[in-house]
């Protein structure tokens, strides 16, 4: 279920277009923690459309982040230093001149073709989403990659020169037009996405989704996994316009390097939405980078699932009794025959976090244990996901009041419903069992007709005292049945 927890820190300096990147990466090699992340908008791919030659001025900027990227990654002990060039040094006439420049300080720099980047930013989305299926588009300052997935493999790929730097202002729409037709013409990358999914990659249109968020009153403005309506773009459009750059920067958390790209971002998305006709329109926010290292991982690496890996890391962490999250599902899944897969994959990411409060003060348990379920920096999961997780855990822990109720929205009667005996279960084997592997192992429970029955070894009969009935009492009334203890 989890990857090497001792493969970072390593590092990826990701030269764009638009931006030049470091970001470290530690903790488990499946799910990588970010532990540095810092960028510079050196804007390289401006200008390339006037005389091929990347800006001198822009190239300055760049070389002097890496140096003092190269400086931090060495401060920091990275283990493994990746650097990467795209469309904008791809493209350039000086584009060599620039390369040698990187190369003389020390780094090694890889020029990524544009089917290659294609490819990685797929993968990144494989990494975060495994059952993506549809097409994956990349758009960066200098170019848009496309890519077709399905049951965790890549297919055909396209690479186009139409990012934000390069489609104009306002954008030309018939240029956009003119390149996705070019892009599209074996017919391959159109039959994917039709009545499938658009995966969109790239801080551009990661902006649009936080503008969306924004917009809409969302509770969590989280745009991993977060769907666009496409019939909303029209609308986000005129925000852009009408909010102007301080409200957008306040509200929407848009950087002020991003707001003038947005316009340009909107058109092309429109025009990807119109012409691939996709079923739904998704955001994710692992890409290239994160596909660069996926890339790398064994098959059976590959293969684990992102939640369950990140919680069950987490749960080691941050738990007092080590790994028992699994045994703690165990423990309460036949009370929930009802699940289906999505639902029990979401209750074992729960039970994996299930410990993971317990040296907050005990009045802020629950708050701690809500706003990790909450906020984490999870994929494999939606903004329902994160609420009936957060909203299970509120529980397990304790929570008094009302939960979050403009997260609560997020949830159907019914959900909430299931959440709250994920919890309550939760609460009651680890006050039986103390967090202890042994007394998990040796006790059962289940429902016997109108009767929630906990089953103990006569020897272990004193450990149902009053907080433990108490709890059973609380759980059975929860699912509607009555608590009965039975001793063998």
């Amino acid at each position: 279920m989890i990857g090497d927890l001792d493969f970072g820190p390593v590092g990826i300096l990701d030269i764009g277009s638009n931006s030049v990147r470091l970001v470290v990466y530690g903790g488990n090699a499946r799910v990588p923690s970010i532990l540095f992340n810092e960028k510079v908008m050196a804007g390289l791919g401006r200008g390339l459309g006037a005389d091929g030659a990347m800006d001198e001025e822009a190239m300055t900027m760049a070389l002097d982040a890496l140096q003092r990227f190269k400086a931090i990654a060495k401060l920091m002990r990275v283990k493994r230093l990746r650097t990467v060039a795209t469309a904008a040094v791809r493209d350039a006439s000086n584009g060599p001149d620039f390369l040698y420049a990187v190369a003389r300080m020390g780094l090694k720099p890889a020029l990524l073709s544009g089917e290659e980047e294609a490819v990685a930013s797929a993968l990144g989305v494989l990494s975060a989403i495994p059952w993506a299926k549809g097409v994956v588009a990349d758009l960066g300052g200098g170019s848009l990659e496309l890519a077709g997935v399905a049951r965790g493999h890549v297919g055909a790929v396209s690479s186009e020169p139409i990012g934000v730097l390069r489609v104009g202002d306002p954008p030309d729409a018939d240029l956009i037009a003119e390149k996705l037709d070019h892009a599209l013409a074996d017919g391959q990358l159109a039959r994917a996405a039709k009545g499938e999914g658009l995966y969109l990659v790239g801080g551009s249109f990661r902006a649009i989704a936080h503008l969306d968020l924004a917009a809409s009153g969302h509770p969590l403005m989280i745009a991993h996994q977060h769907r666009i309506d496409p019939g909303r773009l029209p609308q986000l459009s005129g925000i852009v316009e009408a909010w102007g750059p301080d409200r957008l920067k306040a509200e929407a958390q848009i950087s002020s390097q991003r707001i003038p790209h947005l316009p340009a971002a909107i058109a092309i998305l429109s025009a990807l939405v119109r012409t691939l006709r996709p079923d739904r329109v998704i955001i994710s926010a692992d890409g290239l980078r994160e596909g660069l290292l996926y890339q790398d991982l064994p098959a059976e690496e590959r293969g684990h699932d992102p939640l369950l890996a990140a919680a069950l890391e987490v749960g080691r962490r941050l738990g007092r009794f080590g790994d028992i999250g699994a045994l703690l599902d165990q423990w309460i899944a036949p009370l929930f025959p009802d699940d289906g897969q999505h639902k029990a994959r979401l209750r074992l990411a729960t039970c994996l976090l299930g410990d993971i409060a317990w040296n907050a003060h005990p009045d802020y348990r629950a708050e701690r244990a809500v706003d990790l379920a909450l906020h984490g920096n999870w994929v494999g999961i939606d903004a329902q996901g994160r609420a009936l997780i957060g909203r299970a855990l509120f529980t397990a822990f304790g929570g008094g009041g009302d939960f979050d109720p403009a997260v609560a929205t997020l949830l159907s009667e019914r959900n909430i419903a299931r959440a709250e005996g994920w919890g309550r279960a939760i609460r009651l084997a680890m006050r039986l069992s103390g967090g202890i592997e042994t007394v998990l192992r040796q006790s059962s429970i289940a429902r016997a007709g109108k009767r929630l029955a906990l089953r103990l070894p006569e020897a272990q009969a004193r450990l149902y005292g009053p907080a433990v009935r108490k709890r059973h009492d609380q759980l059975a009334a929860a699912l509607d049945l009555e608590a009965g203890l039975e001793l063998a």
